[in-house]
């Protein structure tokens, strides 16, 4: 598999944690509140198995998120994209349920019984409204089984099906009217629901009071510190030219100026207090590692071109030229000022500077 969902990748770590788990389980919990943060943020080991840190984060909201769950409340992870909201989800449904499957993604065309349920025609011309003809949605899947489910860009998806989340979250039940008595699922124990929005996106639609009030918010913020994103970024660019076939070397101290830049651009600022002109597009860790991993591979394969070093600027023009011609502009600036700057002190930011060209040619 490409990439396996982190039941499957991570399932050493998982078997080893319930082995040794002696804490208490909110119910139809695999592990408890304690060891679910643990697998997340990562620490020591569990029956000779290194327990790893998979979400380079605040631990602190990390265990708002599980006490959100255990105390039978929705919880809706919010923040720019590319903040690992999604990842963080997925991490929270195959620790406490074994599994991450159950999920919705929201879009324009998502529709009511995509959360709910809906019918398979032929069987329901063929029988008439029964359970067999029925179609679980993955919320309805999961209410059956007492597990997670999720719901990726719910902003995205209309206000009228979003709504149908209401009477989910607050009774803990849905009723299917075609199957009479016998149409209504009661939630097992450990049923809940986790939703991302990415608010800054184009195309949100406001959520409406109602559906607020049943979900606690957690704003995930941008990784904070520059040598954090760094390992991350490293790590999984790593991972990404293996997945390629290739054992190239990554350059360390040209991921760390492309990291750099991004921050710089994120915040509109560096680290030595240089205004920095912001581009529309978000710059975030993901593309980040998408800009990373193209370096390596592009470096490795066409080293004629000069280097990674050489090649970052017109990476990042790729990364930035995206929603607003005037962008390109901006990055220019952005070289003409900071980058210059640095360039006169450090070989590194100096071949990325030699490279400019690239930005204006590009």
């Amino acid at each position: 598999m490409q990439a396996p969902p982190p039941e499957r990748r991570f399932a050493a770590e998982l078997d080893a944690l319930r082995a040794e788990d002696a804490g208490r389980r909110p119910p139809g919990w695999l592990l408890s509140p304690q060891q679910v943060v643990r697998f997340i943020v990562g620490g020591g080991s569990a029956g000779g198995v290194e327990i790893s840190a998979k979400f380079v984060g605040d631990r602190a909201l990390v265990e708002r998120a599980v006490v959100t769950l255990a105390g039978q409340r929705g919880l809706l992870l919010v923040g720019e994209p590319g903040t690992a909201k999604s990842m963080l989800s997925e991490l929270l449904a195959a620790a406490i349920s074994g599994t991450s499957a159950l999920t919705v993604q929201g879009t324009a065309g998502t529709t009511e019984d995509q959360l709910r349920y809906g019918w398979n025609y032929a069987a329901l011309l063929a029988q008439g409204p029964s359970p067999a003809a029925l179609v679980p949605s993955p919320v309805l899947q999961a209410m059956r089984r007492g597990a997670l489910a999720r719901v990726e860009e719910v902003t995205r998806c209309l206000p009228e099906v979003q709504d149908a989340l209401v009477s989910i979250l607050s009774d803990r039940r849905l009723a299917v009217p075609e199957l009479g008595d016998e149409g209504v699922v009661e939630a097992a124990p450990g049923f809940n629901l986790i939703a991302t929005a990415n608010l800054r996106d184009r195309g949100v639609s406001e959520m409406s009071a109602a559906l607020k009030r049943r979900f606690n918010f957690e704003t995930v913020p941008p990784i904070a510190d520059l040598q954090l994103e760094v390992d991350l970024v490293h790590r999984q660019t790593v991972a990404a030219v293996q997945r390629a076939g290739e054992a190239l070397p990554v350059d360390l101290q040209v991921l760390t100026a492309l990291v750099t830049a991004f921050r710089d651009l994120r915040a509109g600022r560096t680290d030595e207090g240089w205004a920095v002109e912001r581009p529309a597009t978000v710059m975030s860790t993901a593309e980040a590692v998408a800009a990373s991993t193209s370096l390596v591979l592009q470096a490795g394969w066409f080293p004629e071109r000069g280097g990674p070093a050489s090649l970052l600027p017109e990476h990042l023009l790729g990364v930035v030229l995206k929603d607003e011609p005037k962008d390109r502009a901006r990055l220019i600036a952005y070289f003409d000022g900071p980058v210059k700057r640095r360039a006169e002190r450090d070989p590194t930011w100096e071949r990325v500077a030699a490279a400019r060209g690239a930005l204006i040619d590009g």
